[in-house]
């Protein structure tokens, strides 16, 4: 299953900034994945930890930051903890953080489909990279877990974020587990887990939530051309 998260990131992590050659994007990187019931609200959104398979930690915050053209910008910011094992997780991604990205995300159905993407990366220009075929593959996913989901009951889940009546959907297919409240922006989601995803806690509720990204965005091709040392044609 796609995930709205999956689309919100796979721009970020799929493009390694070692050298920008076309060979190092996509290295096999997999973005943490949330999903839930979309309700948008401009100036809202969600801190979330997520705990990988392999332990590693990622901080990763999630909030809508603007409206254009009946779409959401959705900002991720993401901070990334070592590696336990030792070395760095991603190649060409700086460690610690943070990285920002946004997109506009527009409800067509049921389904959330990406039309732009704008990321920045720590002491790097804002980039936009709405034509790299990797940051736009896969670019739909669906709007609301419960279309494939049982709902086991309501619950109350609490985090580092507070206490939270949840319903408790479990995913017919894989069989992971979601708790959901409308407490909770963009996704609904105050946790997630399950055998084949990661662990995923709401830390915080976000208000008053701006974008991080500044300047003017760049091409891909002007960034790549600057990084290789060519002028722009």
């Amino acid at each position: 299953m796609k995930t709205a998260t999956q689309l919100l990131l796979t721009g970020l992590l799929m493009i390694g900034f070692t050298n920008f050659s076309t060979a190092q994007m996509g290295m096999g990187m997999r973005p943490p994945s949330i999903a839930g019931v979309f309700n948008p609200v401009v100036g809202s959104g969600a801190s979330y930890n997520i705990v990988s398979k392999n332990g590693r930690d990622t901080a990763l915050d999630i909030a809508v930051v603007d409206k254009e053209s009946g779409g959401y910008w959705i900002e991720m910011t993401m901070s990334m903890s070592q590696n336990p094992n030792g070395g760095a997780q991603m190649s060409g991604m700086p460690m610690g953080g943070p990285n920002y990205m946004k997109e506009l995300v527009v409800r067509q159905g049921d389904d959330l489909v990406v039309q732009k993407v704008i990321m920045q990366m720590q002491g790097r220009p804002p980039m936009d990279v709405s034509s790299a075929p990797r940051a736009m593959q896969s670019q739909e996913s669906k709007a609301d877990i419960r279309t494939h989901a049982q709902k086991i009951g309501t619950e109350s889940i609490t985090t580092p974020a507070g206490t939270f009546s949840c319903e408790h959907w479990r995913d017919t297919k894989s069989g992971d587990d979601y708790w959901l409240s409308d407490k909770v922006t963009p996704f609904q989601l105050v946790k997630m887990s399950g055998p084949n995803t990661n662990t995923v806690v709401l830390v915080k509720v976000i208000t008053d939530a701006k974008t991080h990204i500044t300047g003017t965005p760049v091409s891909m091709q002007e960034m790549m051309q600057q990084r290789m040392g060519k002028p722009n044609q």
